[in-house]
């Protein structure tokens, strides 16, 4: 069974889509542009998803933190979730605090398994709002509305929650694995 998924899961990432405004990109340039975007983040990478996709996402903002010295975080403080959730709806719990800390220099990173969580989509609206600069990860149906709304979209093309979270993981690490020396110092210059 473990060989069965590990070959699965390699045809995913060998069919992932990667694309930017409507054009179609080869994994080499997907990956400059990613490294590209965080480069040049002049204020905080800001990542958000739901259940599997929040775990994934505050990984890679540690990663971000830890290994790149990038300034970057979740919006997951259980007080703050509950009562916008609460007040607002669960709709609301990313767009209402992006609405008051996203800022044009910033980058916002969007996980979402199936591409239509609402409270991710309203996060990526408020981002165009304010012409911050987003990256999607989706997976699921090819017409999920979140896979065209990023400056650069990863796009898993399978019906499998756990394929979709497990190529996401694999996509963010290797996004932070691949960075050379030469990256990582302006890096942590871009930190100071």
């Amino acid at each position: 069974m473990f060989e069965k998924r590990f070959t699965q899961l390699s045809d995913v990432i060998q069919n992932c889509v990667y694309s930017s405004s409507n054009t179609i990109l080869n994994q080499h340039d997907a990956l400059d542009l990613f490294h590209k975007m965080l480069k040049e983040t002049k204020g905080t990478v800001f990542v958000i998803g739901n259940g599997g996709s929040a775990g994934i996402a505050s990984h890679f903002a540690i990663d971000l933190l830890n290994a790149l010295k990038v300034r970057a975080q979740t919006l997951y403080d259980s007080n703050m979730m509950t009562c916008i959730s609460n007040d607002y709806g669960y709709e609301e719990i990313f767009s209402r605090p992006l609405d008051l800390l996203l800022k044009k220099e910033d980058l916002l990173i969007c996980i979402s398994s199936s591409g239509s969580s609402q409270n991710i989509l309203n996060g990526a609206a408020i981002a165009k709002e304010k012409e911050t600069p987003v990256i999607t990860l989706s997976g699921f149906e090819p017409d999920n509305p979140l896979k065209t709304l990023g400056n650069l979209n990863f796009y898993l093309p399978v019906m499998d929650y756990g394929l979709v979270e497990m190529g996401h993981f694999f996509l963010l690490h290797t996004i932070i694995d691949s960075w050379k020396p030469s990256e990582i110092n302006s890096a942590l210059a871009h930190a100071k």
